[in-house]
């Protein structure tokens, strides 16, 4: 059977003027800007007049560790909003807007697949509304007047070798890493050296997506500490007059994006940091606003449960007030056969063994989440390749745990193929079990809230770092910034910092090379093992077959 492919999909739907989508969640008119026939920003004024409202249920959806096999985790995302919403509830998702490093580098997009999407399906996973370009151009913004005042006599007295603010680009470029710039003579300034993060890496997407107002952004773009001066205290975004410029800047970005799906159901795609190198979760404002519009709000947290939902619940929902009522874990059977041992190539094959051995992956996320206070469900992303057995061997691995695992079919079929896991969300939330709460307290030592992290979430039997990072968790702590939550950077592929070690492995030890302040966004982040912030192209990037066609359509984006 030939299936068609996402883009192919994506042409073929029937989507409702923008406007009406709004109109059904009760957005009137003068509150909501359209971009396009099929794209539009949500008024903040409106948002914040709606603060008296209740709050409606907050499900995560997240994921086993990330394989080469797939998991779907916004697929499900979307072909659970539509379910939900199939079964007579009023839902919305909330989700992230895809970087363009990961759309022409390896990954793709990020608009879901099949029949679970949402669109303008080419928009999302490529320019969109403009708002990454305007969090880029604004964190560059605040790197030029960094080293403009440096040219122009240097009052603050910024120790050019303590500069830690890195201009940004929002594509995957190993080049960039590091460099040295203002070469060329006098005019061109001081010559130093610096580098690049990818824009989702960055601090100002990170505040980005935390910020609750307008007013809250500036405070947080005027808390960025760019540099050290000569006595080794921070200097400030604000000291140089930049938090201003920077707001109007990211002033129309901030409102958050409507889409639909393909079922023409309500989706704010708004905000978009990395989970491995950053916090991984769309904005707050888009969040909240949702909870105010509709019943269930559907969000996603990236990667899998021990990146994206720890950060979700220990950095987004602790600053946010979020308490969420239920989370999702999806998993595939070919994803859970390469935690079992087999090899790509192999992963058509039934074996249910394989199944059963990857099966400690996904119960190892199962804990981790239960640690939370919150109820999981496992949604199993059904290929058409998956057995009777195999999909049995995860039900009875995971009932051991008394957790249910429930089939899906949603990129086939769109929201009929998630009814049963929608009616078992709503189980969930009906029963309100969940008693959320952080997994470590504001006043742990930063040094101890990285520990807890990495014995309860990630296996580990300890951390460890040099003498000189040790000594900067120290400093920080004395500076004031203790009570932040921390954010690891990680490999993605793994609970340990082995990319190659995959299920749930035990024992091992996590090295920290790096921990970098990030006041404005209010929290630590601390990087481990061998993760970069700027990514590279892989030898056969996905931008290769990516073209526009005879008609000037795009071709090849999936």
């Amino acid at each position: 059977m030939a299936y068609k492919s996402d883009i192919e999909i994506a042409r073929e739907a029937n989507p409702i003027p923008i406007r009406q989508v709004a109109q059904g969640v009760g957005i009137p008119e003068d509150a909501f800007y359209p971009y396009a026939y099929s794209k539009g920003k949500i008024d903040l004024d409106y948002i914040a007049g709606l603060s008296e409202r209740p709050d409606g249920n907050l499900v995560l959806v997240t994921a086993i560790t990330p394989t080469p096999a797939g998991e779907g985790k916004t697929t499900t995302t979307v072909g659970l909003g539509d379910a939900l919403n199939r079964i007579g509830k009023k839902a919305t998702i909330c989700i992230r807007e895809p970087s363009l490093g990961p759309c022409f580098g390896v990954k793709g997009g990020a608009a879901g697949g099949g029949y679970a999407q949402v669109i303008p399906m080419e928009d999302i996973n490529l320019h969109f509304t403009g708002d990454f370009h305007a969090i880029g151009t604004a964190n560059n913004l605040l790197c030029a007047l960094i080293d403009n005042h440096i040219t122009h006599g240097n009052s603050l007295d910024i120790d050019v070798r303590k500069i830690s603010f890195k201009r940004v680009v929002d594509m995957n470029d190993r080049a960039l890493r590091r460099i040295v710039c203002s070469l060329g003579g006098a005019a061109n300034g001081f010559p130093r050296e610096d580098g690049f993060d990818i824009t989702v890496a960055s601090e100002v997407m990170a505040i980005f997506c935390l910020a609750t107002d307008r007013n809250d952004l500036q405070r947080r773009l005027a808390n960025i500490v760019v540099a050290e001066n000569t006595d080794r205290k921070p200097v400030y975004a604000r000291d140089l007059n930049a938090d201003g410029a920077m707001a109007v800047l990211l002033k129309d970005a901030l409102m958050p994006n409507l889409v639909q799906t393909l079922e023409n159901n309500p989706a704010m795609v708004h905000g978009g940091p990395f989970a491995n190198i950053a916090h991984g979760c769309n904005s707050v404002i888009a969040t909240k606003a949702g909870l105010k519009l509709a019943d269930y709000v559907i969000t996603e947290a990236g990667f899998g449960a021990d990146l994206g939902a720890e950060k979700f619940f220990d950095i987004k929902c602790r600053k946010a007030g979020l308490s969420p009522k239920a989370a999702v874990i999806v998993a595939t059977i070919r994803a859970l056969k390469m935690h079992g041992g087999v090899e790509k190539a192999g992963l058509g094959a039934p074996n249910a063994d394989a199944v059963s051995k990857g099966c400690g992956n996904l119960v190892r996320h199962i804990q981790n989440v239960k640690a939370f206070g919150v109820p999981v469900i496992v949604a199993i992303n059904q290929f058409v390749t998956d057995t009777e057995e195999e999909i049995q061997a995860v039900k009875d691995a995971v009932a051991e745990h008394g957790v249910e695992a429930i089939g899906c079919s949603h990129w086939e079929h769109g929201g009929a193929g998630a009814e049963d896991l929608a009616r078992g969300v709503v189980k969930f939330v009906e029963a309100n079990t969940a008693r959320f709460a952080p997994i470590y307290e504001d006043g742990l030592s930063l040094w101890d809230k990285v520990k807890t992290v990495a014995t309860r979430i990630y296996g580990a039997d300890d951390i460890i770092a040099d003498k000189v990072v040790r000594i900067q968790f120290k400093k920080f702590e004395k500076q004031g910034f203790g009570h932040f939550p921390i954010c690891v950077a990680k490999t993605q592929y793994s609970f340990s910092t082995d990319p190659n070690l995959k299920g749930a492995p035990q024992g091992h030890v996590v090295p920290i090379r790096e921990v970098k302040l990030s006041a404005g966004a209010e929290f630590l982040v601390v990087v481990c093992g061998d993760i970069m912030t700027m990514p590279g192209l892989p030898k056969v990037p996905a931008a290769d077959h990516i073209n526009l066609d005879q008609q000037g359509r795009i071709a090849g984006l999936f």
